[in-house]
């Protein structure tokens, strides 16, 4: 069975939209533009150059990590394919920071800081207190729209943190659906449950969590694209 419901790996492509975990990706990218879309006009262009910073932290370096740290997915990258990505993806995203903290603020280093410690840190599970359900959230969850709002904004709001909360609770209800279906997936070809009369198979059981899944990682970048469409 496939690790998860979009990957099909086997492929050199297959393998990289494995990797690259598209609709999860694009979930926890969608709190930056939701957080950015509570400053009162946000930049167009720095929002842009933030979504490829987090890219490169979120979408390729921690995955590539997190795939380097046990295989969960089962791609043929080599280990030094894996590492490679994860040094590039940094690269690029320091030269993007470094510039942002010559222009712009040189806070910025700061948040960078604080985001190469989370992209590098969760998928190693160093420390093993960030590799945990309320780690996942904050870091994906809670990290992204307080970042997207500070770097619009250079401050911080009580808006902001309540959004960064909803976006933390968010992440937890994620977590509490994903790992019960990873690791049905698993077993899902002769699992079977018995509800009186009713017997069902494991596909039947894991959709009731991917369902879910899959209709959050929708519902979250369709909100974020309508609340930055309301600031033009």
């Amino acid at each position: 069975m496939k690790p998860a419901f979009y990957a099909q790996t086997g492929t050199l492509r297959g393998d990289l939209v494995a990797l690259l975990h598209p609709p999860y990706t694009m979930w926890h990218l969608s709190y930056v533009v939701i957080g950015s879309a509570q400053a009162p006009s946000p930049s167009l262009p720095l929002l842009g150059w933030t979504l490829v910073v987090f890219f490169l932290g979120l979408g390729v370096c921690a995955h590539a990590l997190d795939e380097l740290n046990g295989r969960p997915l089962g791609t043929r990258f080599s280990d030094g394919a894996l590492k490679t990505l994860a040094t590039v993806a940094i690269a690029f995203g320091s030269v993007v920071v470094l510039l942002g903290a010559l222009n712009i603020s040189r806070w910025f280093l700061l948040w960078a800081a604080i985001g190469l410690f989370l992209a590098v840190g969760y998928p190693l599970e160093r420390p093993r207190w960030l590799h945990t359900d309320l780690g996942f959230a904050a870091a994906w969850g809670l990290f992204p729209v307080l970042a997207g709002h500070w770097i619009q904004t250079q401050r911080f709001s009580w808006g902001a943190l309540l959004v960064g909360t909803s976006a933390l609770l968010l992440s937890l209800v994620q977590r509490s659906l994903s790992t019960p279906a990873r690791a049905l997936r698993r077993s899902a070809e002769t699992a079977r449950v018995e509800f009186g009369t009713e017997t069902w198979a494991g596909s039947q059981l894991l959709a009731t969590w991917e369902r879910p899944l899959r209709l959050l990682s929708l519902t979250v970048p369709v909100l974020a694209a309508g609340l930055l469409v309301n600031r033009f």
